[in-house]
C-alpha cells in the first residue's frame, strides 16, 4: 500500500528547480539538459542506473560540481551553490548510504559537530540534549542524547542522521539509498517518519534501487537514462516493470528461481562455530547452517549481525575459535585463503574494490589474480600472455563486461561491470561451493538482473551457492532456503515457500520462528 502524501503541495511553486543541467566530464555528458523539481511536502524519486548521471546531479545540488550549464532555483530565486557549506546555508541537506557519525562521540556531540554554540566556543550540550528530546517527541524518533554512537543499533543511527537534519532545519533532504541497513519492520517505522518531515513542508529526494520502497513512498519518479532525464510519472500511473524498463531502455526480464531437482547432498557443513569480532566480542556464536549441493541458500539479516565474518571464517581471512566447517566432508577451518580456494570454495566478498579487484591493475590482470601460476597461464616461471589474453577475452564476452580494452584498469569500469569480472573470475574455477556475499549491492537493475542469472545458471550445474545479502527482495527471488542470521546467531532456516517479508524481518529482528 503506497503511502504517497495525498497533501504535497504540488499546486505550490516549486522549492527547488534545476533547469537545463548540463555537465560534462572528459569524453562523458554526465547530465545533458537536465530538469529537474521537488515541491514543499513531496518525496521526489530520482531513478537510474549505475552511470544515470543521479550522482552528478545530486552533487550539483550540493555545491559539489558547478554545472557546464542551466540554473538551479531555490524558492524562485537563482542560487550558486559553490560549495556543501552554501547548500547548508541555504537548508539542503544529504544523508548517505553509509552513516557520517563518529562512533566515540554521543548522539549529541554528533548533532552538535560543526554548529555554533549558544556558549561561544564552549558546546551547549544540554542545550543540544534537549532539543534533540524535543525532535525526538515531534517525530517518533526515539534516541537518547547521551548515547555513544557505537552502542546504537543501526536503525538508531538512521534515526540520528534524521535528527542532525531536523536540528538544521534542512528544508530539502537527499536521502541516498537510506533502507540498505534497515529490517523490513524498520523501514516501515522510517517512512512514517518521512512522512512526518513532508508534513511539515519538506522536500525529499529519495534515491533507491528498491522498487517496492519506491512505489510506496514517492509522491513522482524521475528516471535518468545515459545522463538524460527520460520521463517523470507517479506510482499511481506505472508499475514496476515500467520503470525497469525506463531504467535501461529495454523490456527487463524478472528471474524467478525455478527450483532445480532436490538434492540432500551437504556441500558445505557449519557446526558450532564461534568466530571473534572486530571490536573484541564474538561475531558468531554456536552457528549452525549446511548448503547442499545445486542450491542457493540465502542468508539474510541487518547489516552488521554477522554475515561478514561468517563469510570470511569460510573462506580462511579470519580465524575460527571454535567449531567445525566441512567441505564435502573435509575439515576447512583454520586452512589459509589460498588452501580454502584449492579445496574448492570461490568467494565474492561484498567490498569489491577493497577486497575483490585492484583498481590499478587492468580487468585482465584481475581475472587471473588467483590461478595465473597455473599451468594454463604459465611455463617455467613465464607468463603466458597470449594464453592470459584469450582467456580473458573469452570471460568478458561471456559475461557482458563492458570495457573498452581487457587491458583498461578495473578503476575505470561501473560498479556493475567490476561485479560481472569478479563473479566470471569466481566462477570460472568450477567451484564445489561459492560464497557471494551483497552480489547486487550498489549495482543497476540491468547488471543485477545478469548477476543473477548467472547464479541461477551455477546453481542448476550443481553448485552450491551461499548468497549473503540485505536485499530481502533478492534474497526471495534467488534462494530456495533462506536462513536468517541476528547478533551473530542463527535464528532459523526457512523454505523459500513458507517466507515471507514480515516473517523474515521479525526474525531479522530476534524473533524465533515458530515454525
Amino acid at each position: 500500500m503506497s503511502t504517497a502524501n495525498p497533501v504535497a503541495q504540488a499546486d505550490a511553486p516549486p522549492m527547488l528547480e534545476m533547469r537545463g543541467i548540463t555537465k560534462r566530464f572528459p569524453g562523458v555528458i554526465a547530465n545533458e539538459n537536465v530538469t529537474f523539481d521537488v515541491h514543499p511536502g513531496e518525496v521526489h524519486t530520482l531513478l537510474g542506473e549505475n552511470g544515470a548521471g543521479k550522482s552528478t546531479l545530486m552533487k550539483i545540488l550540493y555545491g559539489l560540481y558547478q554545472p557546464d550549464e542551466g540554473e538551479v532555483f531555490l524558492n524562485g530565486e537563482q542560487v550558486k551553490l559553490q560549495s556543501p557549506s552554501d547548500a547548508i546555508e541555504h537548508r539542503i541537506g544529504m544523508i548517505h548510504q553509509h552513516f557520517m557519525l563518529v562512533p566515540t562521540l554521543t548522539v549529541a556531540e554528533n548533532v552538535a559537530l560543526g554548529l555554533s554554540s549558544t556558549r561561544g566556543p564552549i558546546t551547549d550540550l544540554k542545550h543540544v540534549s534537549q532539543k534533540i528530546k524535543s525532535l525526538s517527541d515531534r517525530y517518533g524518533l526515539q534516541v537518547d542524547p547521551d548515547s555513544y554512537i557505537w552502542q546504537l543499533a543501526v536503525g538508531e543511527r538512521q534515526r540520528v542522521e534524521i535528527i542532525k537534519a531536523l536540528y538544521r532545519d534542512v528544508q530539502l533532504l537527499v536521502l541516498d539509498e537510506p533502507t540498505a541497513v534497515l529490517t523490513p519492520q524498520e523501514v516501515d517505522d522510517f517512512f512514517v517518519i518521512l512522512r512526518e518531515m513532508t508534513s511539515d513542508g519538506r522536500g525529499l529526494i529519495f534515491i533507491s534501487h528498491k522498487m517496492n520502497e519506491v512505489m510506496e513512498l514517492s509522491d513522482r519518479i524521475s528516471v535518468l537514462r545515459l545522463g538524460k532525464l527520460v520521463g517523470t510519472t507517479t506510482p499511481q500511473q506505472t508499475t514496476r516493470q515500467d520503470l525497469a524498463q525506463m531504467m535501461v531502455g529495454r523490456e527487463v526480464q524478472s528471474i524467478r528461481a525455478e527450483r532445480p531437482a532436490s538434492s540432500d547432498q551437504i556441500a558445505l557443513n557449519i557446526q558450532g562455530l564461534r568466530v571473534g569480532g572486530d571490536r573484541g566480542v564474538d561475531a558468531l556464536v554456536d552457528f549452525n547452517l549446511d548448503v547442499r549441493q545445486g542450491e542457493i541458500l540465502g542468508v539474510a539479516g541487518v547489516s552488521g549481525n554477522g554475515q561478514r565474518e561468517l563469510a570470511e571464517a569460510i573462506t580462511g581471512l579470519r580465524p575460527v575459535k571454535n567449531g567445525s566447517i566441512d567441505l564435502a566432508g573435509k575439515a576447512i577451518a583454520g586452512l589459509n585463503p589460498k588452501q580454502v580456494r584449492d579445496a574448492g570454495i570461490s568467494f565474492v566478498p561484498e567490498e569489491r574494490m577493497r577486497d575483490g579487484a585492484i583498481g590499478e591493475f587492468s580487468v585482465a590482470d584481475n581475472i587471473v589474480l588467483h590461478n595465473h601460476s597455473s599451468e594454463q597461464f604459465s611455463r617455467a616461471g613465464f607468463l603466458n600472455f597470449g594464453a592470459i589474453r584469450a582467456h580473458c577475452a573469452k570471460l568478458v564476452e561471456d559475461f557482458k563486461v563492458k570495457t573498452p580494452t581487457i587491458d583498461t584498469p578495473a578503476k575505470n569500469l561501473s560498479g556493475g561491470n567490476i561485479q560481472k569480472f569478479i563473479i566470471a573470475r569466481e566462477l570460472d574455477s568450477d567451484p564445489d561451493v561459492l560464497i557471494a556475499a551483497q552480489p547486487t549491492r550498489g549495482v543497476d537493475i540491468g547488471a543485477a538482473e545478469y548477476i543473477h542469472s548467472r547464479l541461477l545458471s551455477a546453481r542448476n550445474a550443481g553448485t552450491a551457492i551461499m548468497v549473503i545479502s540485505e536485499d530481502l527482495d533478492e534474497v526471495m527471488l534467488l534462494a530456495d532456503r533462506i536462513a536468517v542470521v541476528c547478533q551473530g546467531r542463527m535464528m532459523g532456516v526457512v523454505d523459500r515457500a513458507d517466507a515471507s517479508r514480515e516473517k523474515l524481518g521479525l526474525m531479522m529482528a530476534g524473533v524465533e520462528s515458530t515454525d
